[in-house]
């Protein structure tokens, strides 16, 4: 089997495991720790991850680097690889696999396009792998064949063609009914704990709903570790709406229900340190709390 040296920036909760299962498979997966926090160097280790000392050594070294960050960064972490790539007068291949608008997409291809570097447009899919568990990879663009290369390596890859930001739409749609399902969920429950009558709503949905109520009981207690990551994945999906000609004011609510979520006290947590044994009827009322919470801060001002 052939071997590579694989970059991925940065080692989170997805991209350890991801750079995992790539480096079971043979490749030297490196990835630069420098200003790191200790949680994801605990990552890295836990990945089995090489590090190097500075950007300019990484595409020095790899061959392929894939970026798997919160969408917030993207951008900000494309022109800091394309200022190394242009310092270190070596552009590999980079793979974008973060939740971003097919326009965000555009701009992240155009800062690298201009450092030299052949870009491929992607978007994950599913949980991060694990053993009998393969994420899937959808990528675009003019020259995908690095990633394709992947395939049953631990990950699927999907290609869907030539054009740069088709990876990154399909992304959107999907999470935009995933997490979008999840925001929505919350907020009704949020809601009916407001007007008093959250026993009344969750015995009909007992008797009317019980897969959705299933979803809220398994979800809603832990969506606050991921919530702060997600508010920008819901802005980046509401702009993908309105890119299309459709109303994408159901994501910018989502994103704020996220942003509650990301302020409370359960806000603090990592998929690591989540309180599995707290449950949807013990999260809610602290959602709601912090509102009344908030509101009391916005009138002592």
């Amino acid at each position: 089997m052939e071997t590579s040296c694989i970059a991925v920036m940065a080692p989170g909760d997805m991209g350890h495991a991801v750079g995992k299962v790539l480096g079971e498979h043979g490749h030297d997966v490196v990835t630069c720790l420098a200003g790191r926090s200790d949680r994801t160097r605990g990552l890295a280790a836990k990945g089995g991850f090489r590090d190097v000392p500075d950007l300019e050594t990484l595409v020095g070294e790899a061959g392929l680097i894939l970026s798997i960050l919160p969408p917030a960064s993207a951008l900000d972490q494309a022109r800091d690889l394309a200022a190394a790539m242009k310092a270190a007068g070596r552009a590999p291949v980079y793979v974008d696999c973060n939740a971003v608008s097919p326009a965000t997409m555009a701009e992240v291809a155009a800062v690298l396009g201009e450092a030299g570097a052949p870009v491929i447009d992607g978007g994950i899919i599913g949980l991060a792998p694990a053993p009998g568990r393969s994420t899937r990879f959808y990528v675009s663009g003019p020259d995908t064949a690095p990633m394709t290369a992947l395939d049953g390596q631990g990950i699927s890859v999907i290609d869907m063609g030539g054009e740069i930001g088709r990876a990154s739409g399909m992304k959107m749609a999907y999470a935009g009914l995933t997490k979008g399902t999840n925001a929505l969920q919350t907020a009704v429950l949020m809601l009916a704990t407001q007007l008093g009558l959250v026993d009344e709503l969750i015995a009909e949905f007992e008797d009317s709903q019980q897969a959705a109520l299933k979803n809220m009981r398994a979800r809603v207690p832990r969506l606050p570790a991921d919530a702060g990551r997600w508010v920008r994945e819901m802005e980046e999906i509401a702009a993908t709406y309105r890119e299309a000609g459709l109303p994408g004011g159901f994501h910018d609510a989502a994103a704020d229900i996220f942003r509650i979520l990301a302020a409370t006290p359960f806000g603090a947590e990592t998929r690591e340190t989540i309180d599995v044994d707290r449950t949807m009827e013990q999260s809610v009322p602290v959602y709601v709390a912090h509102i009344a919470d908030r509101r009391g801060d916005a009138a002592d001002d």
